[in-house]
C-alpha cells in the first residue's frame, strides 16, 4: 500500500535503472503479446524475466517486489501496470520528457481578435503553441503540446493536432472535467471590465481543479462552441466547429457575432448567442456556464425552436 509513503519516497523508486527497465519491459511485452482484451495483460514472472537485463531472478524479485502497490499490479495471473505505472512509462516511452523541436513561425488561418487583421503566425515557445498576431504584436492564444506530438508531424499536421487536442480538451471541461487528471473542475463566470478582447463577450470562464491546481479560462462564448447544440448547428450550415482551432473563431468574436450578456443576477443567468448568417443557436447558462437550455432562431421569420 502506498498510503503512508510520501511523493519523493514513490519517485525515488524510479531512481534505478532495472526497475525503469522492468516497467518499460512490462509495457513492450504487453504490447507484443497482441492480446485482444477490455484489460491490460498480466505478465507471469518468467515473461518479465525474459525481457529484463537483471542477473538473477532473486534481484528481479526483489524489484518487482519495490514497484508492486505503486507502479504494478500483482495477482495470482501475474503483473500489470496500475494507474502511476501507467502514466509514468507511457511518458518514458514517448520520449516526453526530451525538449520539443523547434517549430515556427509559420502563418495560420483566422483573424486576430483584438485588432482584427489576418497576420496570424503560430510558433513554439516553452512547449505551447503560441499565436500571434504580427499586426499588433499581441499574443491570440496558446495551447500546450508535447515533444512527441510535435516529433511524429509536420508543421501543417501539428497544428490540426492542436485544433483536435483543444477540441477535445474544451469539451470536457465544459463537462466539468479536467484534462489533465480527471477530477472535478469548478467553474465561474467573470465579469471582465476593460478586457481587451471586444465587447460583444465581456465574461471569462474560469475552471478550476482544486486536485492538480491546473486553471482553464475562455471567454462565454467559447466555452459552449462544443456544446452539441452549436455543433449541430454548425454543421447543418456547412461547418466543422470541431476541426477548428479556438483562433479560428475570432472572427465572429471580433465582428460581434457571437454574442453574450447577462440575463439575471441572483442567481446569474447568460444567453450566449452563436450567429451564422441570417440564423443563430441561443444557449442559457448558468452562473457555472452550464447550458440550461437552448433553441435555434431563423432570422427572416424570427421562428425558433427550443430544446
Amino acid at each position: 500500500m502506498t498510503e503512508n509513503r510520501s511523493a519523493t519516497d514513490i519517485f525515488r523508486l524510479l531512481a534505478d535503472d532495472t526497475r525503469v527497465d522492468v516497467l518499460r519491459a512490462v509495457a513492450v511485452s504487453q504490447y507484443e503479446l497482441e492480446q485482444i482484451g477490455s484489460g491490460a495483460a498480466e505478465l507471469a514472472f518468467s515473461e518479465i524475466y525474459d525481457y529484463v537485463d537483471v542477473e538473477n531472478t532473486s534481484k528481479l524479485s526483489y524489484h518487482l517486489g519495490e514497484l508492486t502497490g505503486t507502479y504494478l499490479r500483482k495477482s495470482d495471473a501475474g503483473y500489470s501496470l496500475s494507474h502511476a505505472g501507467e502514466r509514468i512509462v507511457r511518458f518514458i516511452l514517448s520520449g516526453n520528457y526530451e525538449q520539443p523541436e523547434s517549430f515556427g513561425p509559420e502563418p495560420v488561418d483566422g483573424v486576430c481578435v483584438f485588432c482584427g487583421e489576418e497576420a496570424l503566425e503560430a510558433a513554439l515557445s516553452h512547449q505551447f503553441l503560441r499565436i500571434d498576431c504580427t499586426a499588433c504584436e499581441r499574443q491570440v492564444t496558446g495551447q500546450s503540446v508535447t515533444p512527441a506530438q510535435i516529433r511524429t508531424r509536420d508543421g501543417e499536421s501539428l497544428v490540426r493536432s492542436v485544433k483536435l487536442r483543444g477540441a477535445e480538451d474544451a469539451r470536457q471541461i465544459r463537462r466539468g472535467m479536467c484534462p489533465e487528471c480527471g477530477a472535478r473542475l469548478s467553474a465561474d463566470v467573470v465579469a471582465l471590465p476593460g478586457s481587451p478582447l471586444p465587447d460583444a463577450d465581456p465574461f471569462v470562464v474560469t475552471s478550476s481543479c482544486e486536485e492538480c491546481l491546473r486553471e482553464y479560462n475562455s471567454p462565454l462564448t467559447y466555452s459552449v462552441v462544443y456544446h452539441p447544440a452549436s455543433i449541430a448547428f454548425h454543421w447543418d450550415r456547412g461547418v466543422d466547429v470541431t476541426a477548428r482551432g479556438v483562433w479560428e473563431f475570432h472572427e465572429c468574436l471580433y465582428e460581434g457575432r457571437w454574442t453574450s450578456e447577462q440575463t439575471a443576477s441572483d442567481p446569474d443567468e447568460y444567453v450566449v448567442v452563436l450567429r451564422h448568417g441570417d440564423d443563430a443557436v441561443r444557449l442559457y447558462l448558468d452562473s457555472t456556464a452550464t447550458v440550461a437550455e437552448t433553441e435555434r432562431v431563423r432570422g427572416e421569420s424570427g421562428e425558433f425552436r427550443r430544446s
